[in-house]
């Protein structure tokens, strides 16, 4: 079922995405003088000519790691359902952020070992397996939880937002991430594996040395990027996949956030490429790997923060910037307005 949606999913309107440069290139100020901010409001003309960006929301998927028993983490995998709680509660981090922004956040449990009353559960497993003695999930299970977030996509967008920030929340899910990014972009694991949540020199060698191990264990092929999230991922991985898959499918814009998600939407582009229209970059993660996997994409990050914290807080603060280069192009007098001659490109 996924498949044959993700088969129909088909690229943005090339027309809409040149009427908004020309109308960029028309208003009263330097040509390209927002920078990347215009070819993100062009961009978000090609899925939506209207640029209904009123609406917005930050979708937080959250998931448990079974790699976290090798010793890759600071903390343990019972912290996974408390902040999922805390965001639950409006108290964690990307819910202050969104609260200034107006945007509405939602939280899911795709795959966290814990119960928790107050976050939907959306999962088919607790957690993943250890990905150093096993797959971290099967075949099936890594297409069920795309499809989950898929389905995310669509519910979000029924509920009238035009644009979804991606977030997550998972122990672990920088090491599934360097996982599956180093077997993707074809480079040596210790190229992509950063600190995470503050690993030492010590701990971020260990982590790299686990994923190598890992990778020679299930060979997973850069050509099939379902067995690549089946055998290194994790729900959160998959579920942000189908979440960047489901926003083509549906026509709803989704802002990457760090690398967990950035590696996600990497995914995603190597199931259907017409997805990357539908993608907006948000920040330049401080882990290693996020340049990498943003210039696979094809996209630069406007915000260069060094942010490492995840829940979709580099999305979110996005959203402020969106809304004044909308401003922008939408209020702005043209050259011919004001009787002055335009700019010409040199």
């Amino acid at each position: 079922m996924i498949y044959e949606k993700i088969a129909s999913i088909c690229p943005s309107d090339a027309a809409a995405c040149a009427y908004a440069k020309r109308r960029w290139d028309s208003i009263a100020k330097p040509l390209c003088g927002m920078g990347l901010l215009e070819r993100q409001i062009e961009k978000l003309a090609g899925v939506d000519p209207a640029l209904a960006l009123d609406r917005k929301c930050v979708a937080v998927l959250c998931a448990d790691n079974g790699v976290v028993a090798e010793g890759v983490t600071q903390t343990g995998s019972e912290v996974t359902a408390i902040v999922a709680a805390n965001i639950a509660r409006g108290q964690a981090t990307v819910a202050n952020m969104a609260r200034v922004v107006g945007a509405d956040v939602f939280v899911y449990d795709v795959g966290m070992l814990s119960e928790c009353e107050s976050v939907p559960a959306r999962k088919i497993a607790r957690g993943t397996e250890n990905f150093r003695h096993t797959p971290a999930m099967s075949r099936a299970q890594a297409e069920q939880t795309i499809e989950t977030g898929m389905d995310i996509a669509r519910e979000l967008k029924e509920c009238g937002y035009g644009i979804i920030a991606s977030g997550e929340m998972g122990i672990g899910n920088t090491t599934t991430a360097s996982a599956v990014a180093a077997v993707l972009l074809g480079v040596a694991p210790h190229l992509v594996t950063g600190r995470g949540a503050g690993l030492s020199s010590e701990g971020v060698a260990h982590k790299a040395r686990i994923i190598e191990e890992a990778l020679a264990l299930h060979a997973p092929s850069a050509a099939d990027p379902v067995g690549v999230l089946a055998a290194v991922g994790g729900y959160d991985i998959a579920a942000l996949c189908g979440l960047f898959l489901g926003g083509a499918y549906y026509g709803v814009p989704v802002v990457i956030d760090g690398l967990i998600s950035s590696v996600a939407a990497l995914l995603a582009v190597r199931l259907c490429p017409a997805a990357a229209d539908y993608m907006l970059a948000s920040h330049l993660s401080a882990e290693p790997a996020a340049r990498m996997v943003l210039e696979e994409l094809g996209l630069a990050a406007p915000l260069t923060c060094g942010m490492a914290l995840g829940e979709g807080t580099g999305a979110v603060a996005l959203f402020p910037l969106l809304d004044m280069a909308l401003a922008v192009y939408r209020n702005m007098p043209t050259f011919g307005d004001i009787a002055v001659e335009e700019y010409k490109p040199l």
